[in-house]
């Protein structure tokens, strides 16, 4: 049984919920998207443009924010066994580092997508009706939030969600 949360924790499982559910739904159109360019191309024989950069717009989403939601769960990629041979205060010191370095990597991530998303927003996308910037929202808002999930993990210590029935 899990102990009661407070009212940022619940906030941020609720945002650590939307974030899976934008990737969940991103998968599935990028699902479709590539299943449309598929017929068209090959039973229409009329291969639409719009279908790769909006492809790719959607596995942005679904990687960035699963890749979030992999680092409030600490599911993302570790070296475990060596974290957990390690004795105590080297363990938490490992744990720390580790943290820090995610929150570092999404404060770049945001940073740096948010300028590129900003400069390129005037261009248009080739072969779509949007702004090029728009490829790099995933970028941007899925840095964002690893570097919101990152802090939580070092603010709350060994804080592990509890796991959906």
């Amino acid at each position: 049984m899990s102990e009661p949360r407070s009212g940022g924790g619940r906030l941020l499982d609720h945002l650590a919920t939307a974030a899976m559910i934008v990737a969940a739904v991103a998968l599935v159109v990028m699902t479709l998207v590539q299943a449309w360019q598929v017929f068209a191309r090959y039973v229409l024989n009329d291969s639409p443009g719009w279908t790769e950069p909006v492809a790719l717009l959607f596995m942005s989403l679904a990687v960035m924010f699963g890749s979030a939601v992999a680092v409030r769960r600490e599911t993302h990629f570790a070296f475990l066994t060596l974290r957990d041979a390690l004795p105590g205060p080297l363990n938490t010191l490992s744990r720390v580092i580790s943290r820090l370095i995610a929150a570092a990597a999404g404060a770049a991530l945001m940073i740096l997508g948010g300028q590129l998303m900003i400069d390129e927003w005037a261009v248009p996308l080739a072969g779509a009706q949007l702004p090029s910037g728009v490829k790099f929202i995933g970028l941007c808002f899925g840095g964002a939030l690893i570097l919101v999930f990152a802090i939580e993990r070092l603010l709350t210590g060994d804080y592990v969600p509890a796991q959906e029935d």
